[in-house]
């Protein structure tokens, strides 16, 4: 994806771009890019969201990966992409950096912080799919 402001203007809450934002615009990308019905876009979406989940909350590719070894395809499909998603991964982790620093900001302990941020990503990401079309 593209924007017209930097990660940088989202941690420092110059630019208000949220998780919601982030998803429907790597839906609408995601859209774009892979022709088939929608299991194939809803598994295409999960996959790269994951990937780039991972990636930006400083998880090893390698350890990602693990979890799809049963499937040699899917590690090879994530292991090409993961270079094109690197400004993808630098977005969410300013996003979710963003919500870590407003807890903090708040009066909330770093470590408190980041769990509660971790705890909030999962519930939001669980009760709030992309919409599919």
């Amino acid at each position: 994806m593209e924007w017209e402001f930097t990660p940088q203007e989202v941690v420092k809450g110059q630019i208000v771009y949220g998780l919601a934002d982030f998803r429907q615009g790597l839906a609408e990308e995601v859209r774009q890019n892979v022709t088939g019905d929608t299991d194939v876009f809803a598994r295409t979406y999960h996959l790269l969201y994951d990937l780039c989940y991972a990636l930006a909350t400083s998880k090893d590719i390698e350890a990602h990966l693990a979890a799809y070894a049963y499937d040699p395809p899917t590690v090879e499909f994530l292991r090409e992409l993961a270079p094109a998603m690197s400004a993808n991964v630098e977005m969410l982790g300013a996003i979710l950096q963003r919500q870590i620093m407003d807890r903090v900001e708040a009066g909330m302990p770093l470590e408190s912080a980041v769990t509660e941020v971790a705890d909030w990503h999962r519930q939001t990401v669980a009760e709030q799919p992309p919409a599919v079309h």
